[in-house]
Formats: C-alpha cells, sequence, structure tokens
C-alpha cells in the first residue's frame, strides 16, 4: 500500500497539470473572443442549463431556440459553426439532461442535439449519433446539412450489419441448442433502419449530387436494386459511370448485380446504347437480345447494331439489322477512313525494313532467305490487312508465293485472307484460284485464307463454313490441308458458338488416329468457337483427349498447349464457373495437368482484376526449380563461357560460329518437357490486370522485380505479360523503355519475346520511337535469323493496316472487353511462349489467329440515311470524371478533326457543334448523328451567315480606318 501513495500523487499532479493547461488555453480562447462571440457562448450556456428545467415549455423554448441558432449559423469550408463550437464542452450535461428528461417533444429534440454533437464527441465505434437519432425525431436529417447526413450513413452501415451478424449468431446459437430453448440475447431488427436509409438518407443524396455516397451506403445494407428508382435524367450519367467502375472492385457474384441495376437504370431511362454496352459487360447473351428487341426506335435499333458489329455479338434480329451486325459495312468505312488520310496506295515491305537507314556489319548478307522471304509475307499481310491490294501477292503471275519453300508456301497463301481482310464478297473470288491448286500446301493456305478472310465478319451464305467442313471431314487429306481447314473454321467462326462447328470439329477430336498436331489445331478452334461458353461436352472431350494420349508424348510435343488453351478459352472471363472444370482437370497428371489448372484459371479470372489470384499467381512465379548437377557446374563455371553464350545469342560481332549451336544442344538434351506453369502464371497475372489501370500499373512494376530475379521460364513470359498490360498502346513509355531493354537480353527467347512484345504494344499505331528501336534492332541482330524474323514480324505488327488498326480488347475508354479479340490475344501469347518450335517450325501459320483481333480504330460518323457525314470532332486524352461534382471535362489535350478519324487508346471523342445529337454517348466505330432540333445556326457554322429577318438587305457599310482596327 505504501509503494502505490506516491503513484496516485503523481497521477493527480499529472491531472493538476494538465486542468492548468486546458484551463489556461481556455483563457486564452475567451480572451480571443468577440463581445458578439462571448455573447453566444454565455446565450448556449444560459440554454444548455435550461434543457434541465422543471417547467416544461421552458424546457421546450430553450430546446427551439438552440436548434435555431445551430442551424441558422454559417461557417466556412473548414470551419465548425459557432453555436455547435460554443455547445462542444456541455455534451455530458445534455447527456445527463437527457436521461433524466421527462417523456415529450423536449426530449425527442435534445436527443436530436445530441446525435449532432456526438458526431465530434462520441468515442469511435460507440455509434452514439445513431443511436440519439434514432431516439429523436426521424425526419428532415437535411436540415442538420450534408455533413451531418454523411457521418450518419457510415454509422448506420456498421450498425445495418452489426445487427445482422448478432441475428445470424442467435439463430445459430438456437439451433445448436437441443429444441432450440437456448437463452437468446435481444437482438435488434435491421429492417428498422430501413425507413432512415431509403426514406431519408438515400433520397437526400440523390438530391444533392451525392450518387456515389447513396450507391456505397445501399451496397453496405445489400439494397443496392433500391437505387433505380431514384434515377433520373439529371444523375443517370454520373450513376452508370460510377456502377461500372464500382464493377471492377468487388468481387463476384456482386460485381454482375452492380452492372445489373447500371443496366435496370438505363432502361427505365430508355438510354439503351448505353444499357447495351453494360449488358455486353455482363457477357449475357439474352439480356443483350432483350434490350435491342424492346427498343421501339428503329435507328437507335441500327445504333446499336453497329455497336455491336463492333464488340463481336450477334443476337437475332431483323433482316435489316443482322445484315448491320453482320459487319459488311466495316471494309466500306475502313477504306473511306483510308482514302481520307491518303493511305490507300499499297505498301512493300522495304517501306517498313527502311534498310537503306541500317549499317549492316561485314558478312551480314549470309542470312536464311527462306525464312526473310516469310516474315516479309507476315510483313506484306499486316502493313496492308485490309485494304484488298498489295505489292506481292496479288500482282500477275504471283511470282512471291514460290519464293517461299514448302510449309513457307501455305502461310503465304493464307496471307491473302488478310490481305482481303472483312471484304468475303470480294475476297473468294481473288481466293478461290488458289483453291484448285496442285501444291498442298497452297491449297491448305488458301483454305486458312477463306477463314481469315472471314474473322470478325458474318456471311448469310456461310461460305467459310461450306469450304472448310468439307475438307476438315475428310480423312484421306493431307495433314496439313486438314489444319489449315480446321483453323480456318476456328477463325471464321470465333465466338460465334455455332453448331455446325462443332459437328465438323468434334469427330476429328475424339478420334484416337488423329495425329497430335491435328487434334491441336482442331481444339484450339472449338476453343475460339465457343469462347466463353462454358460448354462442358467440349470441356470433357478435350479433356479425355489430354487423359487417353501419351503422358510422355504431350509433354514433349508443344502443339499440346493449344489442347490446353483451348480448354482454358471456354472458361474466358467466367470466374467462378470454372470451379467444376478446374476439378476435372486434377485428373490429368504431370506437367500437362499443371498446365491445364492454370491455363483454365487465368482464362476464367482473365480481366477481373481479382488481387487474390495475381497473389496466387506471383507467388507460384517466384517459385526456384531446384538446378541438377550439369546446370550448377555452368553457372560456377560462369566466365568466358557465360559471355560466349551472350554474345551469341546476341549475335554480337567475333562471337564463334558454334557457340550458339553448342549451347542450344546442350539445352535441348536437358529439354523434354515442353510446357511450363510458371510461364502460364506470368501470363495470368497480367490477363488478370489488365482490365484497369491501377492493377495494370502495379503488375507492371512487379514484372521489373520478377525480370531481376525469377527463373528463365518467368523471364521468357515477362515480356509478354508486359505487351498484354499496353496492347497497341506505345504511350505507355515506361513499358515500351523496359521492353527496348530486354531485347538486348542474354538468352535469345528473352529477346525474341521482348521484340515481339514491342511490336504488340506499337501495334497498327505506326509509332516511330518503336518503329526506330527495331530499325536499330534488325541491324544488331543481322546475323540471327530467327531473332531477326522476330524483328520483321514487331515490324510488321507495328505497322499493321498502315497505322489504322488496334489489337487491343479494350474500346478506347475501357468501357468493355471484346471477348472474341481477348481470347486471340491469349492464344497468340500461349503460342509465343514456344516461339522456337511453333513460330520458326513448321506451324507459323498459328499466327494468323492474329485476324480475330484485328480492327480499324476509327470513329465514322453517319446521317440518318446511313450515309458518310463529315463533322468535327474533338479527340484527346480521356478524363476519368467518375465521381467528380458537377459536369467536369471529360477530355484533356484535345485537337479538333473532321470524321472519319483515328482514335488511339486511352483517347474520347466528342462533337465539337451543337448542330447534330449522336445516338450513343460512347463515340467509336461507327456513329449514327440526327439533326438538333434546337440548334441555331451562326456564323461560325461552315462558314454560312446566321439567318434573319432581313437576311436580303444589304450589309451595312463600316466606316473605319484599318488602323483603326
Amino acid at each position: 500500500m505504501a509503494d502505490k501513495k506516491p503513484e496516485k500523487k503523481e497521477v493527480k499532479k499529472e491531472e493538476k497539470l494538465l486542468t492548468a493547461a486546458e484551463k489556461k488555453k481556455k483563457k486564452e480562447e475567451e480572451d480571443d473572443l468577440s463581445e458578439e462571440d462571448k455573447e453566444l457562448q454565455e446565450q448556449m450556456a444560459l440554454l444548455v442549463t435550461r434543457t434541465s428545467d422543471p417547467e416544461p415549455s421552458l424546457r421546450l423554448a430553450s430546446l427551439e431556440t438552440m436548434v435555431k441558432e445551430v442551424r441558422t449559423s454559417t461557417s466556412s469550408m473548414t470551419s465548425v459553426p459557432k453555436p455547435l463550437k460554443f455547445l462542444r464542452p456541455h455534451y455530458d450535461t445534455l447527456k445527463a439532461n437527457y436521461a433524466t428528461a421527462a417523456e415529450g417533444p423536449a426530449k425527442t429534440m435534445l436527443a436530436d442535439v445530441l446525435s449532432l454533437l456526438a458526431m465530434t464527441m462520441a468515442e469511435d465505434g460507440t455509434r452514439e449519433s445513431l443511436s440519439y437519432k434514432l431516439l429523436g425525431s426521424r425526419e428532415d436529417l437535411g436540415s442538420w446539412g450534408h455533413e451531418y447526413v454523411r457521418h450518419l450513413s457510415g454509422e448506420i452501415g456498421a450498425e445495418f450489419n452489426a445487427r445482422l451478424a448478432a441475428a445470424e449468431a442467435a439463430a445459430e446459437a438456437a439451433k445448436a441448442a437441443e429444441g432450440g430453448d437456448a437463452p437468446m440475447g435481444e437482438t435488434k431488427d435491421a429492417d428498422e433502419l430501413l425507413p432512415l436509409i431509403l426514406g431519408q438518407i438515400t433520397p437526400f443524396f440523390m438530391k444533392h449530387n451525392a450518387e456515389a455516397e447513396a450507391i456505397d451506403l445501399l451496397m453496405e445494407v445489400g439494397r443496392l436494386e433500391e437505387l433505380v428508382q431514384y434515377t433520373d435524367k439529371t444523375n443517370v450519367d454520373r450513376i452508370s459511370a460510377y456502377l461500372s467502375q464500382l464493377s471492377m472492385y468487388v468481387p463476384e457474384p456482386e460485381d454482375a448485380m452492380v452492372l445489373q441495376v447500371a443496366v435496370s437504370a438505363l432502361r427505365k431511362l430508355e438510354r439503351y446504347p448505353e444499357a447495351l454496352m453494360m449488358a455486353v459487360k455482363l457477357q449475357k447473351d439474352e439480356l443483350v437480345e432483350e434490350i435491342l428487341t424492346s427498343c421501339t426506335e428503329p435507328l437507335v435499333q441500327k445504333q446499336m447494331a453497329y455497336m455491336l458489329a463492333r464488340a463481336g455479338n450477334r443476337p437475332e434480329a431483323e433482316e435489316e439489322l443482322a445484315r448491320i451486325m453482320d459487319g459488311a459495312h466495316t471494309t466500306e468505312h475502313y477504306l473511306e477512313l483510308a482514302r481520307d488520310l491518303d493511305v490507300v496506295e499499297p505498301k512493300a515491305p522495304e517501306d517498313v525494313y527502311k534498310s537503306h537507314l541500317e549499317k549492316r556489319p561485314a558478312g551480314a548478307s549470309n542470312v536464311d532467305s527462306a525464312r526473310q522471304n516469310l516474315a516479309s509475307t507476315f510483313v506484306n499481310a499486316l502493313l496492308n490487312c485490309g485494304f484488298g491490294t498489295d505489292k506481292l501477292l496479288l500482282t500477275e503471275g504471283n511470282k512471291w508465293l514460290y519464293k517461299n519453300k514448302e510449309h513457307g508456301m501455305m502461310s503465304a497463301a493464307a496471307s491473302l485472307g488478310l490481305i482481303l481482310l472483312w471484304d468475303v464478297d470480294g475476297g473468294l473470288t481473288q481466293i478461290d484460284k488458289f483453291l484448285y491448286s496442285t501444291d498442298d500446301n497452297i491449297k491448305a493456305g488458301a483454305l486458312l485464307a477463306v477463314g481469315v478472310l472471314s474473322a470478325g465478319t458474318r456471311n448469310e451464305c456461310d461460305p467459310a463454313l461450306a469450304l472448310l467442313s468439307e475438307y476438315a471431314s475428310e480423312t484421306s487429306h493431307p495433314t496439313n490441308i486438314k489444319m489449315g481447314s480446321l483453323f480456318g473454321l476456328g477463325l471464321a467462326y470465333a465466338g460465334s458458338k455455332r453448331e455446325e462447328v462443332l459437328e465438323a470439329l468434334m469427330p476429328i477430336v475424339v478420334n484416337d488416329e488423329t495425329p497430335l498436331e491435328v487434334a491441336a489445331v482442331a481444339s484450339l478452334s472449338l476453343g475460339l468457337c465457343y469462347a466463353g461458353s462454358c460448354n462442358e461436352d467440349v470441356s470433357q472431350a478435350l479433356m479425355t483427349l489430354l487423359m487417353e494420349r501419351d503422358q510422355a508424348t504431350l509433354q514433349k510435343d508443344s502443339m499440346t498447349r493449344l489442347i490446353c488453351l483451348a480448354v482454358g478459352l471456354l472458361y474466358l472471363g467466367k470466374q467462378q464457373a470454372v470451379e467444376v472444370a478446374l476439378e476435372l482437370a486434377k485428373v490429368v497428371e504431370g506437367s500437362v495437368g499443371e498446365y491445364l489448372s492454370l491455363t483454365l484459371e487465368t482464362c476464367a479470372y482473365a480481366g477481373s482484376g481479382n488481387v487474390l489470384k495475381v497473389q496466387r499467381f506471383m507467388s507460384i512465379c517466384g517459385e526456384h526449380k531446384e538446378k541438377d548437377e550439369d546446370e550448377e557446374e555452368e553457372s560456377a563455371a560462369g566466365g568466358a563461357g557465360g559471355a560466349a553464350g551472350a554474345a551469341a545469342a546476341g549475335g554480337m560481332p567475333g562471337a564463334p560460329p558454334g557457340a550458339a549451336g553448342a549451347a542450344g544442344a546442350k539445352k535441348k538434351e536437358k529439354e523434354g518437357d515442353k510446357l511450363d506453369k510458371m510461364a502460364v502464371a506470368t501470363l495470368g497475372v497480367a490477363m488478370i490486370a489488365m482490365g484497369e489501370n491501377l492493377g495494370a500499373d502495379m503488375v507492371t512494376r512487379s514484372f521489373y522485380h520478377m525480370m531481376q530475379y525469377s527463373d528463365l521460364p518467368v523471364r521468357r513470359a515477362v515480356p509478354l505479360g508486359l505487351a498484354l498490360l499496353a496492347i497497341s498502346n506505345p504511350s505507355n513509355l515506361a513499358v515500351v523503355d523496359a521492353l527496348s531493354k530486354m531485347s538486348h537480353d542474354n538468352d535469345a527467347e528473352v529477346a525474341s519475346a521482348a521484340i515481339i512484345a514491342l511490336g504488340i504494344v506499337a501495334g497498327g499505331t505506326n509509332n516511330a520511337r518503336v518503329a526506330t528501336s527495331l530499325r536499330s534492332l534488325a541491324t544488331y541482330y543481322a546475323k540471327e535469323p530467327g531473332i531477326l524474323f522476330a524483328v520483321r514480324l514487331a515490324q510488321g505488327l507495328c505497322h499493321a493496316g498502315k497505322g489504322l488498326v488496334t489489337l487491343s480488347p479494350y474500346h478506347p475508354d475501357r468501357s468493355s472487353c471484346h471477348p472474341v479479340v481477348l481470347a486471340s490475344i491469349v492464344a497468340l501469347m500461349h503460342i509465343l511462349l514456344d516461339f522456337n518450335t511453333l513460330i520458326l517450325g513448321k506451324h507459323h501459320f498459328l499466327l494468323f489467329v492474329l485476324a480475330c483481333a484485328i480492327r480499324p480504330r476509327m470513329l465514322v460518323t453517319v446521317d440518318e440515311d446511313l450515309k458518310p457525314l463529315a463533322v468535327s470532332v474533338r479527340v484527346g486524352q480521356a478524363v476519368d470524371t467518375v465521381g467528380q461534382a458537377g459536369r467536369p471535362k471529360r477530355i484533356t489535350g484535345f485537337q479538333t478533326h473532321t470524321t472519319p478519324v483515328l482514335l488511339a487508346a486511352g483517347e474520347r471523342a466528342e462533337l465539337a457543334t451543337d448542330e447534330y445529337l449522336p445516338l450513343t454517348s460512347v463515340l467509336e466505330g461507327v456513329v449514327i448523328l440526327r439533326k438538333n432540333p434546337d440548334h441555331v445556326p451562326t456564323t461560325m457554322d461552315d462558314g454560312k451567315a446566321s439567318p434573319s429577318k432581313d437576311k436580303d438587305k444589304p450589309l451595312p457599310k463600316i466606316n473605319k480606318p484599318l488602323s483603326a482596327w
């Protein structure tokens, strides 16, 4: 006891010091107060004293005065109203007065005042503000101010969930007890709070431009569907934009529910085009068809048909709309854009290579000419894609076709499809003559060209199905003809889910005697055709194929990855729907099973932004394989041998000619297994994060670290992952710079992947910076035919469509994703994981999977008769205005152009005139314009004078000397 006495004394001493300091501070504040403020302070103290008066009328009068003072006082944005400030010291006194007060209007009013004071005076977590509000009057919350309502909404959300949790716990306790007679504590009903939420707080927020706060509160209490009733034409844009953004950050199935509410809100106000894009984002075909048919205005229906053609979604519709959705108009508008930009003239690969600028080292001419001719074939096809003319293949005599050897002729013939892309009627006549060739490779290429030509469009005659299914079903045809026809079917009907394609391809997949490469190509075609469909029959057939074939053969053959990829594409973007397939995949053993499971998971969550999945795949990427003895000896040796290998891989002058070959031979001996799960996990990280900008930036930084510290399979996949995050977006300079550094990596496969990734990042943009970098790489790797092929391919991608196309699966403002384009890009990435075996081997025709990804990046405006209409538009960088107050500018750094115009990644367009009104708020692709009935012409419109009653009178003369101006 004796020991504790000094402690008590010390505590009392500290308390005295504190109270003395407080008194001093209070005195200083009082000295600073003006006479008016002192009077107000005394008045508030008197009113507090009177709240405990035994006379009810006096108590009520004092409270009414107090409330009036608080509500009518004005304050700046950063300070508390003075009456409220002077009431704060009396918070405990008012609480005590409330406890002893008799029931009546005075007690209710005192509860309201205490609720307001509790905002700043109550301890965290006590939710006193809400408690007193529930005891007080529940009407006219807004009269206490916006900040009070915001504070109350935060407390009410927490209270609602606490009550729900307490009720669940009580129910479980009752259930656990025998007969349900367990003593239950008193639980408050959560529904008691709903009238305050739905009747007071939400309407207040909606009325005062705080839609985001209303949505957050309704999400918190699980009543988001109630939002639709408060939506009107003044707030629907802000609501739909916030909900669209919100869907990226909530887990499933809540993300679908959020988008569903946005669709309902837009449909309520007959904003059908915007509702349609939300439904496309939801990937619900029935809802898309319902929105299209529920619209009664034919012109708006046509606008939606144009949007669906661009999004690759083609529901059943009447003939005129079906024709628009088939995409037959693409070629016409694309060539119109080319004429407007004066790029119709065909170009040759040399126009891209600019060999005269390359400083070639001595002896660099001894390259593999057949391979370089094949590279020029791909460059020529990409460069002139969709234009219908070129300088190599469609010239008289078709001499270029025969400059390619054996399997190279297949890709050369198939490249015709890319040159004639989208023009099914005109293109078939030019390809037809090659179908009767006596050379199997040319015939196979022509069959593939028919499929490539039809990618992204539909034709009522279905020529691709008629021509290709015949060759696909025949068993007597050579392997390359079968592969050409099978792959052509997959490209022509990607995303269509056609039963006829299933009937043509399934027998080949299930037949045990089918060669593995043919079965793999048929599987990939099925995966493309049924992308995102979750088709169980196809899924089981492909998994059975992986189970029944010899595992050792599957592991050694790189074509196996196409079968695994096909299963993954069936569940593209479907998230939890993949769980059953993942369980089935566990039956497949070894590295094939691991590759299959990871491919399924990465495809299912592509574009979802799921953080938990990103963490899981990153942990797989961070694993380190145990090195065997040979590898350890090599790493210990290091030094000169490593430098020689690096020099050989990099194509540096002075490297021993056999160094790369010897290293490669040793490597091949060790490499039995072609499938590596770590590479798929690396791609998976990028696939998940590519859906939203924040995640993409974070993953990009992580990839830089992985490039330094991870194993070789991860390092080889990192460039492709970076390319996924910035497809057709060379303005992302950080990624471009990183890939430029990786293109000089010691490992030849890392360098090849980085070079092609550069081409994908600059895909269809003609980016000068990347083009210059690729030209210098062509000089650097002049002695390495394999890497030089990658450089040429990247140059073709960079200049694809002469700079008029995009490879990105996302719309320029990232509003929604094109599932077929995403499927083809994912397929391309898996193919590029083994660039040396597949592309530099005999299966380079797989590169034509790009045909499904290539789309014009244009904005074309048409009038009500669907005829081209040139109008002024502002094109600038899109600004994220979600959640911002007022009407902020949606673009920045804009330039004014006349349509048709090009839209780059991250750009947005707005009409620069009010003479016309667009039928959709998202200006991309083909947009129908309608005359604005409220438009008043001015002298600025097209240089025409504004009409007036005195238009026939001559203009008055202005007698003013020139110097006066």
